[in-house]
């Protein structure tokens, strides 16, 4: 057609009109040839009917296009690292304070221990002498000649011997040279204690108990019934094994030479008693048999009273002389002088006796006794009166200036953070 179209064209019209057809003729084969392509292409498209883009003619040149900095990758690079980086601290924070709130948790669990089924278990039933017997058991076994090295103290006709027992108690055989009797304190291991008797050659006449607890009691059975004109002393109050005298504050136990004074010390149990052997018959120093009520630069936690008990009843202990002697009832100078030196660091006196401590315990040799003077100069527990640790830990005088309140006050929270320095 289109031959004909041009044949006609050049027959009719001259040779310009038939430039510009032969131009539309081209024009028209061109475009007929553009569409060829652009079906053939379709033809080879993929199945979902996508068009592939026509490749560039080789005559034209790519430039790409230069794109600007993007001001917020820093805020996003910083973004992506630092925010696992604030979960990952938020994580290790909150496990440390967990580890805290769990400390500051058991150190007031056993601040109210007495309120607890496990007290209860431990003194009112045969569960408690149970474990009492596990705990002889495994100490026997594991210091078969006592946890410390102890030397007796001798006076004029006295003599004083400590007997270690269980993992850290003392028991004490008080002892008439003369006579040859003895009296035993919280004889809590009662083979231990009838070996030092067999040794020293002595009668058994009494057991002076300072309290309940299995751990100074548990021996009275056996030794009562070993030695049948053996007398157990103690408070009615505090239901101690084996009771056959009952004492009240100030009751006096005769033996020998020997002239033992009974003084009431309520808060570690509610009849708990101390015991005091007068210096004067046989001219040395008074002693003192403190049971859990006060130790080498600590004192017994309150299981049965409160703050106020407990206060009264040191300072009970703080009317003696300075030269009396402490027997305790547990090994507990280190762990103690530790503590005291957390709430009294300038303290020098509490300095020297830590270094003589360590020295004797590196030697595992015992740390009794010391004196009541210097426990007033260390021992936190007797200076609650003393204007440093007011300041630094009490919480100041009573609405009303009431100085026993404020005593009592402190007392109590050197009570709970030794129990929180004993849980580290």
């Amino acid at each position: 057609m289109a031959a004909v179209v041009a044949a006609t064209a050049l027959k009719g019209r001259g040779a310009r009109n038939a430039r510009v057809l032969r131009g539309i003729l081209a024009g028209a084969t061109a475009n007929k040839a553009s569409h060829n392509r652009i079906r053939a292409l379709q033809s080879h498209s993929s199945p979902e009917g996508k068009e592939e883009p026509e490749p560039l003619s080789p005559e034209l040149e790519y430039i790409p296009r230069k794109r600007g900095k993007n001001p917020m990758k820093a805020v996003g690079l910083a973004w992506a690292i630092g925010f696992p980086c604030g979960i990952l601290l938020f994580i290790l924070t909150k496990r440390e304070v967990d580890k805290d709130r769990v400390k500051q948790m058991k150190a007031r669990q056993n601040m109210r221990v007495s309120n607890t089924g496990e007290y209860s278990l431990y003194t009112r039933t045969w569960l408690g002498y149970l474990f009492y017997r596990q705990q002889l058991r495994r100490a026997r076994n594991r210091y078969p000649k006592g946890h410390s090295k102890t030397q007796p103290r001798l006076f004029n006709g006295v003599k004083v011997l400590p007997i270690p027992v269980l993992s850290d108690n003392y028991s004490y055989l008080i002892i008439d040279t003369q006579a040859q009797l003895a009296v035993a304190v919280d004889p809590s291991d009662p083979r231990a204690v009838q070996a030092s008797i067999e040794k020293e050659g002595v009668t058994l006449v009494a057991i002076l108990c300072t309290h309940k607890h299995w751990d100074h009691s548990g021996g009275n059975r056996d030794l009562s019934r070993r030695h049948r004109d053996c007398r157990v002393y103690g408070s009615p109050q505090d239901g101690i094994p084996y009771l056959t005298h009952p004492l009240c504050h100030q009751d006096v136990v005769s033996v020998g030479r020997l002239q033992i004074r009974a003084l009431a010390t309520p808060g570690h149990t509610q009849g708990h008693l101390v015991y005091l052997l007068d210096g004067e018959p046989y001219k040395g120093p008074s002693c003192l048999f403190s049971g859990d009520l006060l130790f080498l630069s600590g004192c017994g936690r309150t299981f049965e009273g409160n703050a106020e008990t407990m206060l009264s009843s040191l300072d009970t202990v703080l009317g003696l002389g300075d030269d009396t002697l402490l027997w305790p009832g547990h090994e507990y100078a280190e762990e103690n002088l530790g503590f005291a030196g957390v709430v009294e660091p300038e303290n020098l006196a509490r300095e020297r006796k830590m270094q003589w401590v360590q020295r004797q315990r590196m030697e595992r040799k015992g740390t009794c006794p010391s004196t009541l003077g210097e426990e007033r100069s260390y021992n936190p527990f007797l200076r609650t009166h003393c204007l440093e640790l007011q300041e630094a830990l009490g919480p100041g005088p009573g609405p009303t200036g009431d100085d026993e309140c404020s005593r009592a006050q402190l007392l109590e929270e050197l009570r709970r953070l030794k129990d929180m320095h004993k849980s580290k």
